[in-house]
């Protein structure tokens, strides 16, 4: 007997795609940088992920290398790749 629903972001696949499609969304501001408070907020309240999900999403989109996180933490960029998903 299951008594709870499998959560859409578990797998980190799906996570990292959602991630990419808000990202994607996002007005970008000067030189291409989104602000990652406009990519966790929808995520984690919006989408109800849990934050270990958004974690292994966005590890998992740097990883591949379809967002660059820049090392203050406070914004991402798309690099080529990440912007060939969309065109």
């Amino acid at each position: 007997m299951k008594f709870a629903s499998d959560r859409p972001y578990s797998d980190p696949e799906e996570a990292a795609r959602k991630i990419v499609e808000i990202a994607n969304s996002v007005e970008v501001v000067q030189d291409g940088r989104i602000y990652i408070e406009l990519i966790n907020g929808p995520f984690l309240f919006r989408d109800k992920a849990t934050p270990e999900e958004y974690k292994a999403g966005l590890d998992l989109v740097i990883e591949r290398g379809w967002l660059a996180l820049h090392e203050s933490g406070t914004f991402i960029r798309f690099t080529q790749s990440g912007a060939d998903l969309f065109s």
